[in-house]
């Protein structure tokens, strides 16, 4: 029997690219999912809504938001495990509007923990970032790196870690912290690089991105998805931050030259200066030390790059018309 079978879950930000994928995974484990996305007046329930009808219908949907603390309290309701995904997380527009980014990453988290708290939750999985640790002072870089807050979303971030790790110490909160370094694959925004370096060759014969030289660590979405469900059951992980990724970096220049091979395009590589960071908070290199999480789950990354670009591919041809291709997401 599975370590998830029967047991109640709530994942917030599950209408998101990952919360998405640990969704799918949660239900064929066998849990109890209750899942929240941001309330809209479409009813849109994001990419939830990319699951398969069958599996969908398994999972409590609660459109909701997790700046309302009473609305939170009412989620966590009977509930074994949290999962907490729910954030904004697209960088450039920190720079636009920063409050918002405190009110839905720090104040949000606040709310989770301290429903938490008051319902006696068994674990809560809070997801952190790679962006808090800067530039890096030394790669890999280790959970012992130094938090650098080089962009509002980065400093939300690091917030909302604090605040985990004050609830672990003053409440004694079994909540542990996943900060996975990039993320990847099906789902994904063309917000972000990969997406967006595919949506374009898919569509014309030049590729246009900011900084080339950037060097990041990706791992697939789907390993991401494992690495939450292993922290919410191992044993030892409380009051820890534990990286996830492969300890492997690739520069994006390099990352859009590889994905041009999975779609077997040959379009010329630009780099725009519009879509380039404010030159201080450019965070120029993320390589990934998992040892912690490794040792103290088991947890190891099953998708190779490659592989994994090719799935990407391969998925965003069959969904182009619904990303808005030729349209760059801020």
């Amino acid at each position: 029997m599975s370590d998830w079978s029967g047991r109640a879950v709530l994942v917030t930000g599950a209408g998101g690219f990952i919360g998405s994928h640990v969704v799918e995974m949660l239900v064929a484990e066998g849990a109890r999912v209750r899942a929240t996305a941001r309330y809209n007046g479409r009813n849109d329930w994001g990419r939830l809504e990319d699951l398969a009808p069958d599996l969908l219908s398994e999972v409590e949907v609660v459109l909701t938001d997790v700046t309302d603390p009473f609305a939170v309290r009412r989620l966590v309701h009977g509930c074994d495990v949290v999962l907490h995904l729910a954030a904004l997380i697209g960088i450039p527009y920190s720079y636009v509007a920063p409050q918002s980014y405190v009110q839905t990453n720090v104040i949000g988290t606040l709310n989770v923990l301290e429903a938490a708290r008051e319902e006696g939750v068994e674990r809560v999985v809070h997801t952190s970032t790679s962006e808090t640790y800067g530039s890096a002072l030394y790669t890999p870089i280790d959970e012992r790196h130094p938090l650098q807050g080089q962009s509002p979303y980065s400093a939300s971030k690091i917030a909302a870690d604090k605040m985990a790790e004050s609830y672990h110490r003053s409440f004694e909160l079994p909540v542990a912290t996943l900060r996975p370094f990039n993320t990847f694959g099906p789902r994904q925004s063309l917000r972000a690089v990969i997406p967006t370096v595919l949506a374009q060759a898919l569509t014309g014969d030049t590729v246009r991105l900011g900084s080339l030289t950037p060097v990041r660590d990706l791992t697939f979405v789907e390993d991401t998805a494992r690495a939450f469900l292993a922290v919410a059951t191992a044993h030892g992980v409380e009051g820890k931050v534990l990286n996830a990724g492969n300890g492997r970096g690739v520069s994006i220049g390099e990352l859009a030259r590889m994905a041009l091979e999975a779609v077997g395009s040959s379009a010329a590589i630009e780099s725009d200066d519009e879509r380039v960071r404010p030159p201080a908070s450019e965070v120029e290199e993320l390589v990934c030390d998992a040892t912690a999480l490794r040792e103290l789950t088991g947890w190891e990354p099953q998708v190779g790059l490659r592989d994994g670009l090719q799935r990407t591919a391969d998925w965003l041809r069959g969904n182009l018309a619904a990303t808005k291709p030729g349209v760059y997401n801020i």
